[in-house]
This record gives structure tokens, sequence and C-alpha cells, in this order.
């Protein structure tokens, strides 16, 4: 009875989440572009994308850690790393590294790094349009820590809290947030259904070198102070905070043979309500297929097709290697591709 009671509670809390964003999360306005943190939107683990990012009910490796931090908690393995690189778009990098650790009855702790780089440019003026000499980049980072338990044989939960930093030139913005996310295997053919609310946290406002300036308060250079230290004062941005709700399951397992769906509707409170869906074709839970479809309902999406395939090798019940390789379209930005490596212990 108490699991019950503890499961309830989790419920509700998460309700009570939604409830206290309600006029974010289900409001009838996209709002786009009003939030900081836009490289957290980007998913994370090469089989996710292939799968069109419908992996709230899906993961249980350690990508879930991204999608739905209770995913994590139903992990067979005692450890696992892996790394995740795509060349992003408009020649940015992102890159996405993370651990777990299997602590059995205590459940799981992980952690993980996140990044999205900007390569350096020519600091390019009005009087020098073709460089004044200088140069700029901008680079986005979020280290997370979380934990995930099951606390019965079908009921997982995790969370992990995250730090998060924009850094523009000699300007930068931070911020704290945390995720929070269940997943629950039903008895009907093993069902499975999760759901997450990623980036809840504070503001993020830009401070630095780049928005100060001296100022001459009555622009008289022969009258009153003159060269008064002044700042501009950057406007404060909600990070993007996303709720998502998914179903997965087995629509065939013999032997060698396993077909797997998935589908996931979100919400973020920078934009309209889209869904995401996927299929994964497994061949003796070594050799992978995937194709997905991402942002079907979303308004001027650049989104469409995915696909992607894997391997999966184990040397030993101790060490399993696993490559997988994920391609989305985004229509007139051209592509990405999304290679990761992984180790289970």
């Amino acid at each position: 009875m108490k699991k019950y009671n503890i499961i309830v509670m989790t419920i509700f809390l998460t309700l009570g989440l939604v409830s206290a964003n309600y006029g974010q999360l289900f409001s009838g306005t996209s709002k786009v572009g009003t939030t900081a943190g836009q490289f957290l939107k980007i998913g994370a683990g090469a089989r996710a994308i292939a799968m069109g990012g419908a992996y709230t009910a899906v993961g249980t490796d350690i990508y879930s850690i991204y999608w739905n931090p209770a995913g994590i908690a139903r992990t067979t393995n005692n450890s696992e790393f892996s790394f995740n690189h795509a060349e992003w778009l408009a020649e940015t990098t992102y890159d996405f590294a993370a651990g777990a650790i299997n602590l059995q009855d205590f459940g799981v702790v992980s952690a993980s790094f996140t990044s999205l780089g900007v390569p350096e440019d020519d600091v390019t003026t009005y009087e020098n349009p073709d460089g004044d000499g200088r140069t700029w980049d901008a680079n986005f980072i979020a280290i997370s820590v979380g934990y995930a338990k099951n606390l019965t044989d079908r009921f997982s939960i995790g969370f992990q809290g995250k730090y998060i930093k924009e850094s523009i030139w000699n300007s930068s913005a931070q911020g704290f947030a945390f995720d929070i996310g269940t997943l629950y295997q039903t008895p009907f053919n093993d069902l499975m259904i999760g759901a997450s609310i990623s980036n809840f946290g504070t503001t993020m406002q830009l401070s630095g070198r780049d928005l100060r300036f001296n100022d001459d308060p009555n622009d008289n250079l022969d009258t009153g102070p003159n060269n008064v230290p002044a700042s501009y004062i950057a406007d404060e941005f909600d990070l993007p905070l996303t709720f998502r709700i998914g179903l997965a399951m087995d629509f065939l397992k013999e032997r060698f043979f396993r077909i797997s769906g998935a589908v996931d509707a979100a919400h973020p409170n920078d934009n309209t309500e889209y869904v995401n869906s996927g299929l994964e074709f497994a061949y003796d839970e070594m050799l992978f297929v995937r194709v997905g479809y991402k942002a079907l309902f979303m308004n001027n999406t650049e989104s469409s097709l995915t696909f992607g395939g894997g391997i999966n090798y184990a040397f030993s019940d101790n060490l399993k290697i696993t490559i997988n390789y994920g391609f989305a379209d985004y229509g007139r930005l051209e592509n990405v591709q999304f290679v990761d490596f992984g180790l289970a212990l």
C-alpha cells in the first residue's frame, strides 16, 4: 500500500507542476523565439533522433535521461557511458555525453554534459564591414545530475537538476532547471506509458562587458559629468519548458525479430503542440533499422522525416558496445546527422 501511495503522490506532483504553468503550457499563443536556452531543445541520442524523437516511453538506455529521466531506472547494466555528436544547423556543433551507475535497490544515478558551439567569426561594424581585427564566438552548456528508481516492478520515477550557461562573446547568462519523469509498464502487452516535464526552472538574463558603455547624460562634453559608467539591462527570458507524454509497445516479438512503435505528444511553452512517431526493427537485438516522423502538426516547422540504424554487440555479459546513426531532414535548412557511441558494463 505504501508504494501505491508514493505513486499517487508522484502523479499529483506532476499534475501540480503542469497546473502551475498552465498559462504557459496550454495557451493558444505559440510564443516562438521567447525563451532562452534553445539548445536544450535539441534531442540527444541517434536512436531517439532516428525514431522521430518519440522516446518518452521507449528509452531505457542512457539517453532516456534527456527524454524521460525515469527510463534509466529500468536499465539492466551495472553502468553505461555514451557520447553523441552532431554537426548541427548553421555550422554549429552539438555534443552530448552521459554516464549512469546502477546501484541496484538504491536506484540509478546519472550525469550528463551538453554543449552547443558556434564557430569563431570576425567582428564586423558599420565602419569595418569586412572585420575590425577582432573575433567572436558563442558557447552554450548544460551540466546535469540525476536519480531514478523503480518504485515497483512496473512503475519508475526519475528526476535531474541542471546548470545552464549561455556565453556570447563577452556576455553570458546562467540558470538552473530540473526535469521529472514517470514510466509505467501496463499489463496490456507490456504497453509503456511515459510522461515528463523538462527545463522547469529559473529565467535567464544576459550580462557582461558587451552591455557596458560610458555615457554623457547631457550630451555636452563641456558641462556636467562625462563618461559615466552605464550598462544596458537585458530582458529576462524563461527556459524552454516542455511537457511530453508517450506510448510505446512491441508489435511483434519473436526469437530473432522485434518491431516496436512509439508515439509522443509534446507541448512546449514557446510553440504549438506537436506529435513525434517512430518505428524500430530489430534483428537478434544486435542490428537495428529505425524510421520516424518529427514535429507532426507543429506550425511552420522544417522538421519531418527521420531514419537511421544501429549495432549492439556484446563481447561478454559485462561488456557491450553500441553504435547508432540518425538522420533528420530539416527541409530548407537541409539535414542533420547524429552519431553516438556507447559502452555498457
